[in-house]
């Protein structure tokens, strides 16, 4: 395994050139921020409250803002974070970093305002980054000779795909927005079953090691670990390619109950203590619950399809975000890796808004305000992340080199 590289951030007090000496630091609070925004938007323009100025009709346009345009961001964050620990090659930083965020929120105002310009304009505009990111993410790892961590550059492909198919719809040439609406949420939750399967007992470990020498550690990776990540791949590209039949949700059934089998092998109670590290466990534990009630709602038929949905999203993806970002900002920041009471509020309102998501189908009349007040959790969260984190991901690193 190559090196962590050691790199300071800038020596001097420019906060700029430390708000780019990381990719964590720009892509965390431009998710945040744009989820505590766009998703009280799509639920205006959801329920007509609102009127958009974009091509994109409302479901589409919510889906693809959350899935390619905030799960885009967070995915970036995440890897451009990650790939220097995988590579032992230094960070993108500075211009090149600056010019992969502005073609990010680039992407979000040609969405936005698409209906003003030539739908093939606001598809090129916001395909540009993705396009750009898988081309950095594929050199690093391949500069790197990082072979291991290639099928990340296939996860970003099938994003690339999944938004291309959507501007189809856009542009009126196909219909083939809900398709890669699905293509989106699939791969987010299979990255979510796959880093958060590696990081939560990974943490969980080394946890124990210093608090509890003496406890059960959590399970090493093995057949039932492989089986479960199998399944879960099997059941999301079912889903996608066959959704509303009675094999997929056997399918999603199995996938939920192995994941639920392997999360259970991790010693999660045990990190109740610590909710820094609990939270991992409950964000793999919405991928296994969502792919259970998918399944169930599948063969049973129980409520509208938006409940189990919304389970991964809201729940796991929602959930599994705000883990790494508060866990992966205070660790490369210099802080302690303990939760504040600032922190644990983060937690607990992006728990409510899943909650309150799920829920909101079976509240009758009671349904919009169910649906709003599970937004503003949402927003609340991701809104206190960027508040609360704003000083950290724009101030220098504490406690010596990075």
């Amino acid at each position: 395994m190559p090196p962590i590289p050691r790199y300071r951030a800038p020596a001097s007090q420019n906060l700029l050139a430390v708000f780019l000496s990381a990719g964590f630091r720009p892509f965390f609070l431009s998710a945040a921020l744009w989820a505590a925004v766009g998703l009280p938007l799509s639920v205006a323009y959801l329920e007509a409250a609102a009127e958009l100025p974009t091509r994109f009709p409302p479901s589409i346009w919510h889906a693809h803002e959350m899935a390619f345009g905030f799960g885009g961001a967070v995915v970036a964050g995440f890897l451009l974070t990650a790939i220097p620990n995988w590579t032992g090659r230094m960070p993108l930083q500075g211009a090149p970093l600056a010019g992969l965020v502005a073609l990010w929120l680039l992407g979000r105002v040609a969405v936005l305002v698409s209906r003003s310009e030539p739908a093939l304009v606001a598809a090129a505009l916001d395909l540009a980054f993705p396009a750009v990111f898988i081309f950095v993410v594929a050199r690093e790892i391949a500069t790197g000779r990082n072979w291991r961590n290639l099928p990340m550059v296939a996860a970003l492909a099938l994003l690339f795909i999944g938004n291309l198919l959507t501007h189809l719809e856009a542009m009126d040439l196909a219909a083939t927005g809900a398709i890669g609406a699905h293509i989106g949420v699939a791969t987010l939750v299979m990255l979510v079953a796959l880093i958060g399967g590696r990081i939560t007992p990974s943490f969980t470990r080394n946890w124990l090691a210093k608090t509890s020498p003496a406890e059960d550690q959590p399970a090493p990776f093995d057949a039932l670990d492989r089986f479960a990540l199998a399944a879960t791949l099997v059941a999301l590209v079912a889903w996608v390619a066959l959704p509303d039949t009675r094999s997929t949700g056997v399918l999603q059934i199995v996938a939920g109950a192995a994941l639920f089998l392997r999360l259970m092998r991790w010693r999660g109670v045990r990190a109740r203590a610590e909710p820094l590290l609990f939270v991992l466990h409950l964000g793999y534990g919405w991928v296994a619950l969502g792919l259970l009630l998918m399944g169930g709602n599948e063969l049973l038929s129980v409520t509208d399809s938006t409940a189990p949905l919304h389970a991964l999203t809201a729940g796991a993806i929602g959930t599994m975000t705000l883990a790494v970002m508060t866990r992966a900002t205070r660790g490369h920041t210099g802080r302690a890796l303990v939760a504040d009471r600032g922190t644990v509020a983060i937690y607990v309102a992006i728990t409510l808004a899943a909650i309150l998501r799920i829920a909101a189908p079976f509240t009758g009349d009671y349904y919009f305000v169910a649906l709003a007040v599970a937004a503003g959790m949402w927003s609340l969260a991701y809104g206190l992340f960027a508040l609360l984190y704003f000083g950290m991901l724009t101030g220098p690193r504490l406690q010596g080199e990075g």
